[in-house]
């Protein structure tokens, strides 16, 4: 049996990124809601509601880093990392939440149009753009090493793009007196919002049910070890993430008694599973014989085997 692991802990500067965009998203979010209201701006309070769920996704995205920080027990043996997973799953679904009900309320607002007050609109909307190119520009480092992060950094994006469609929507209101823009804008802003929040949700549960990472083929990793001299076959393979950027991978590995396994076998296919496929832990079992303890439960992967090409893993 052999073992190999590299364990990290949460970027400091995601942390610094979140803690500032954290501030100025919850300071705008109040003069925001004030704006929407005395306007009476669907897309302004619809932008608005999106702040809140940016400042809420901003807050667990933070929580999640320091409680994601804390170092294994006995309770917990992996440590705490997919409290970040768990809470790029909850930003998703208040990003649904959010885009449904934009779309809802647009809907009542073709059919009844109010009175918009397109300049307050304007100066409202033109200050949130403001605060969204900071925040974007803070969360831009970590948001592809860290799903949290990228949860937070959709989130941020989603509503600088619903603070541009404001202020689009404000201009043709102040030269038409088209009402009707105002709710046109916000159902922009709401199906832009959903497929990506579908993405960002798809691959949370991908995590959290233990799937393949994203990128890698599970066919493609074990010819890699096939390729190690030494491998007869591999069976019981299992390639999972704890959090982005942190793949483990466990497996028995049948072997040619000629090689030895601590010298020769392990080092080497330690060194390919970590640098073509950024595995950090790394679990396995060498055998001399394929499936000894429980024939009926493994399907042996083998260079020469003749069976069927596209074998099952369990």
């Amino acid at each position: 049996m052999s073992a190999s692991h590299a364990h990290g802990i949460p970027s400091t500067d995601n942390e610094r990124a979140l803690r500032i965009a954290l501030a100025l998203t919850g300071s705008f979010l109040i003069a925001e809601v004030i704006g929407g209201v005395l306007t009476g701006s669907l897309a302004l309070i619809s932008d608005a509601a999106h702040m809140l769920t940016d400042t809420a996704a901003l807050a667990i995205a933070l929580a999640a880093i320091r409680i994601a920080r804390r170092p294994a027990d006995r309770r917990r043996t992996y440590g705490y990392h997919r409290f970040e997973i768990l809470a790029a799953a909850f930003n998703a679904l208040l990003l649904f939440a959010v885009a449904l009900y934009i779309l809802v309320e647009a809907y009542r607002r073709f059919t009844s149009p109010p009175e918009i007050h397109s300049v307050g609109m304007l100066v409202v909307a033109s200050i949130g753009l403001i605060v969204n190119l900071i925040s974007i520009r803070l969360l831009s480092g970590g948001q592809s090493d860290s799903l949290n992060v990228k949860g937070a950094y959709l989130e941020v994006w989603s509503d600088l793009l619903g603070s541009i469609g404001v202020i689009v929507g404000a201009v043709v209101i102040q030269l038409t007196g088209w009402s009707w823009v105002d709710p046109l804008v916000a159902v922009a802003i709401g199906l832009w919002v959903l497929p990506r929040t579908w993405i960002l949700l798809k691959d949370s549960l991908n995590i959290l049910l233990e799937g393949v990472p994203e990128g890698i083929d599970l066919g493609d990793v074990e010819q890699a070890m096939l390729a190690v001299p030494g491998v007869l076959s591999i069976h019981d393979l299992h390639l999972w993430s704890l959090t982005t950027g942190k793949t483990s991978l466990t497996a028995h590995v049948v072997y040619d008694q000629t090689y030895s396994p601590e010298e020769a076998l392990m080092p080497a296919l330690e060194t390919v599973l970590a640098n073509r496929f950024k595995v950090v832990h790394t679990t396995l079992q060498c055998e001399t014989k394929p499936c000894a303890h429980q024939p009926e439960a493994c399907t042996t992967v083998s260079g020469t085997s003749e069976h069927d090409d596209k074998p099952n893993f369990h």
